[in-house]
């Protein structure tokens, strides 16, 4: 990751950064976490990737993902068992994205890393925030054919109990990879919401919390 850029992935001990969660607090917490205004998005589970011009820009947009080449802009996915992904470039573009399994099916990571080229990225790296695992993750077989048939045989998993499940992590492994972005081994193992109550979940607990994934670079003059 270049000098200068953060990425972040807030779990439950940092309290709900949802776009229902209101004040005492909710100020002081986005500014411990991360400081600057935050870009949120009105996420849709759709592939909309907007760009953000300046720091707070497009905040509220309906989308799930955004992209900037402006220091000090906070890009931010909120998430409680979807995918949040971060994304960064030598070139100092950085990117965020929300994937849910709607989103996935869309192609929001392709319309990020796009987005992000469009901008002048070339080499991209990518961090996997905590989200669903398959073996919490009962898929129905009509919909989770669908994503077979989109993204191969890897993304169909089942859960501790033997239903079929939908493996989001490797989704998002082949989705990346499709757009030529290397995923490391490792990459995809990261902590399961559900299993794990360090982290908010509406499918195992029916959290209305949110957890955020954040990335940014430092102000012009920082660092």
């Amino acid at each position: 990751m270049p000098v200068g850029t953060h990425v972040v992935c807030t779990g439950a001990s940092d309290g709900d950064l949802g776009r229902a969660a209101t004040e005492p607090g909710l100020s002081r917490r986005r500014a411990r976490i991360a400081p600057g205004e935050w870009t949120w998005l009105d996420q849709v589970h759709g592939p909309t990737t907007v760009v953000v011009r300046h720091p707070g820009d497009r905040c509220g947009a309906p989308a799930d993902a955004a992209v900037t080449d402006v220091p000090g802009a906070v890009l931010c996915a909120l998430t409680a068992d979807c995918a949040g992904v971060a994304l960064w470039s030598t070139e100092g573009v950085v990117g965020v994205a929300h994937a849910g399994w709607r989103g996935l099916a869309s192609g929001v990571l392709q319309s990020c890393v796009e987005a992000m080229r469009d901008l002048g990225a070339r080499r991209i790296g990518w961090r996997l925030g905590p989200c669903i695992s398959a073996a919490a993750n009962e898929f129905s077989d009509g919909d989770l054919d669908e994503l077979v048939a989109r993204y191969g045989s890897t993304v169909r998993g089942v859960t501790a109990d033997g239903r079929p499940a939908l493996d989001l992590r490797a989704g998002v492994g082949v989705a990346l990879a499709e757009v030529g972005l290397e995923v490391p081994a490792g990459s995809l193992d990261v902590p399961c919401t559900v299993l794990d109550d360090a982290w908010f979940s509406w499918r195992g607990r029916r959290d209305t919390a949110r957890q955020a994934t954040l990335v940014w670079r430092d102000p012009v003059g920082v660092g």
